[in-house]
């Protein structure tokens, strides 16, 4: 499996109109060559797709890529708690290139939009 580090990081927002670096995640995933998350590599796999999630000197979440009962891909920190997953808005769909825009609902379900901000392989 080919994996890909990506570091996401908050853009522009009205509580943030310059973006926040501070705010984001570093993602592990397989991606595909259209830089798409490869839903076949992560089946043989889910356990080295990771999650980091870091939140303005907040104590850093670890998780997984998982994917909900509804079939959306999700960040899961707690796999027997589903309540802390943080959902991709169409996450599948995405090219995770350095310069595009990726939106994630956080734990209470607003949605924020990060920029891919440096990819490489992991």
């Amino acid at each position: 499996m080919s994996l890909r580090r990506i570091r996401l990081e908050m853009a522009r927002e009205p509580a943030f109109p310059n973006g926040n670096p501070n705010r984001g995640y570093v993602l592990v995933l397989p991606l595909d060559a259209d830089h798409k998350i490869d839903a076949a590599q992560w089946q043989k796999d889910p356990s080295a797709c990771t999650v980091e999630r870091f939140w303005d000197g907040e104590k850093v979440e670890l998780g997984y890529l998982d994917r909900n009962r509804r079939g959306q891909w999700v960040f899961d920190y707690d796999f027997d708690d589903d309540a802390d997953d943080e959902e991709g808005f169409r996450l599948g769909e995405h090219a995770f290139r350095v310069g595009e825009y990726v939106s994630i609902a956080d734990h209470e379900g607003t949605m924020h939009t990060f920029t891919v901000v440096a990819t490489e392989p992991a």
